[in-house]
């Protein structure tokens, strides 16, 4: 939880001067977040919060039509609750959201610990080498118990899989195996080792897919409710106007622009702390060096963009159609170039980690037959191509030139993998350079290292394909056909005479019914491509403000043609 945001939550909770009781779960999820805010402070917050709202309220009750006072009213009480329980269920969202995000990187935990055991059968080494290479929660928290157990009997693993158990009960058997094969006979060990490894890519499997399993249900009502029958109510409005009735545009906005989004917005949160774990991309900053520190493209392509698409939704689809394409455009192109420079440093350390296996496995023969690290890395080097093959030429040529250890050929202040933030890249590299001391034994390690980083790999393959089919419908529905069904209702509707429904002049009716249903599309684009994004790689800020860029520049499109090419026809 960032200090802003914590001085935030201080400052509505003193609108609300009387005594609150916090729960142990809130405590708990704090403390996950790494939070100074006490649960007292958090639940004041939340009432705090809804006092902001009746003013709101007393304003909208004013202001509204005749006859829907009871209605106000009684949206503005569903709106106090919600923004209380929003604020109370925040933390305990944050936390399971970063709980299930850490548990992703349990299999690579695990294997991490592994290799390390292959290689010196150390229970004590192989828990620091698991938490000292990782990077997040789960390392964070391996760390720490390892350092309470220094000068103690006992690695740190047993109370650190007690403290997950709860979340991720096959860690717990994972490394449990791990730790029995430090005790094992020699010829007992490697198969320790691999049940060790198969227990926590089991777990991971049986869990996503009984999440996959049910995902269904929940996106079915969601794309119901919250595409198919909004999108049909606007085609019924021509006929409210038919019958002598009207509806008033600021409820078509209020439930288009704002009560529909709040409901998808909560709905989607619902189904995303319900994913089990999830597996993020490497993690980029906008520190690294490939990344341009200034920040003023963006926002300029964006007004460019926002400004070409202006003139243009104008001359060939309708004057009222400007401010939409506008907005769409603008915001779409502003969010691809900002965080286009993250996304390729990333496709990159993907193909670096795609080679992996086949570069180890190319090392570990090698070692086998008696060749030295060094040496085995710079021949893999002649023999791997893409990204990986690249690496590996760096780390060869340093090595040569500077006559510098593994270690350093890869992990040095400008070695091979100094612009390659991935963690399994660097923890591979860590034991290479093990490997590089033991010499002959470690071949086999190396070998089998390979199989590790292949079978995390099929892993998360396994983990999306389990429900790719969903997002791959949410992703499709955000961008196209959200847009193309809303941009042909509005294009009917108006056809039909729209204004008569809002007891207004036609030409008012349809620009106001253009823009309030183009808002919800390109609203639903965000929100649907948000999810998509995170039931696939979590919820990452860059990641999912890429895409989210691409697709509302997809969808102002697909709307603004949609209108253009049914409106050819009625």
């Amino acid at each position: 939880m960032t200090g802003d945001l914590e001085r935030a939550v201080r400052l509505i909770a003193r609108l609300y001067p009387w005594d609150a009781e916090g729960s142990a779960n809130l405590d708990r999820a704090l403390g996950f977040v790494g939070s100074d805010l006490s649960p007292e402070t958090v639940v004041r917050a939340g009432y705090g919060a809804a006092l902001l709202c009746v003013p709101l309220v007393v304003l909208a009750t004013v202001l509204a039509p005749a006859g829907t006072t009871p209605l106000v009213l009684a949206g503005g009480g569903a709106l106090a609750l919600g923004v209380v329980h929003a604020v109370h269920a925040g933390p305990q969202v944050l936390a399971t959201a970063r709980r299930t995000r850490a548990l992703g990187e349990a299999p690579a935990l695990v294997s991490r610990a592994v290799l390390r055991m292959r290689i010196s059968p150390a229970t004590e080494t192989a828990a620091a080498f698991a938490a000292e290479t990782g990077q997040g929660p789960l390392a964070d928290s391996l760390g720490e118990h390892v350092r309470r157990a220094a000068g103690r009997a006992g690695s740190g693993f047993p109370a650190f899989t007690a403290e997950w158990d709860e979340w991720f009960p096959a860690l717990r058997r994972s490394l449990l195996l791990v730790e029995s094969a430090g005790t094992a006979p020699e010829g007992e060990r490697g198969r320790a080792l691999d049940r060790g490894m198969a227990a926590v890519l089991d777990g991971t499997r049986d869990r996503m897919a009984e999440f996959a399993a049910g995902l269904q249900g929940p996106t079915t009502g969601l794309y119901a409710f919250g595409v198919l029958l909004p999108l049909a109510l606007v085609a019924m409005l021509p006929a409210v106007g038919m019958t002598g009735g009207s509806v008033p545009l600021a409820a078509i906005v209020a439930l288009y622009d704002l009560l529909l989004p709040a409901v998808l917005v909560a709905a989607s949160g619902w189904i995303l702390i319900r994913r089990p774990v999830t597996f993020p991309p490497p993690a980029v900053g906008r520190e690294h060096p490939d990344v341009p520190s200034r920040r003023w493209p963006a926002p300029a392509t964006g007004i460019v963009a926002g400004a070409g698409a202006w003139v243009l939704a104008r001359s060939l689809v309708a004057p009222w159609t400007g401010p939409l394409a506008a907005v769409g455009c603008g915001c779409g192109a502003a969010l691809v170039i900002y965080y286009r420079p993250i996304t390729a440093v990333r496709e990159r350390v993907r193909a670096v980690e795609d080679g992996l296996a086949d570069a180890l496995y190319q090392i570990g023969r090698r070692v086998e037959e008696g060749e030295a690290v060094e040496r085995a890395v710079a021949t893999a080097a002649e023999e791997v191509g893409g990204a990986t093959g690249t690496v590996l030429t760096d780390a060869a040529r340093r090595q040569r030139r500077l006559k510098i250890g593994v270690r350093e050929a890869f992990l040095g202040e400008r070695g091979a993998l100094a612009t390659v933030p991935s963690t399994r890249a660097r923890s591979t590299a860590t034991l290479l350079a093990l490997a590089a001391s033991e010499g002959r034994p470690a071949g086999g390690a190396i070998v089998a290292m390979a199989d590790n980083v292949e079978e995390l790999a099929a892993v998360e393959r396994e983990a999306r394909r389990e429900i790719g089919s969903v997002t791959g419908t949410l992703a499709n529905t955000a961008a196209f056909f959200g847009p193309l069904v809303a941009g042909a209702t509005v294009a009917l509707a108006s056809g039909m005479d729209a204004g008569a429904a809002f007891g207004t002049a036609p030409g008012y009716g349809t620009a106001g019914l253009g823009l309030a249903v183009g808002a919800y599309a390109l609203v639903l684009a965000a929100i649907l491509t948000t999810l998509s994004t995170g039931l696939a790689h979590g919820l990452d800020r860059s990641l999912v403000g890429y895409r989210v860029g691409w697709a509302l520049l997809v969808a102002t499109g697909t709307y603004l043609a949609a209108i253009h090419a049914v409106g050819l026809f009625v």
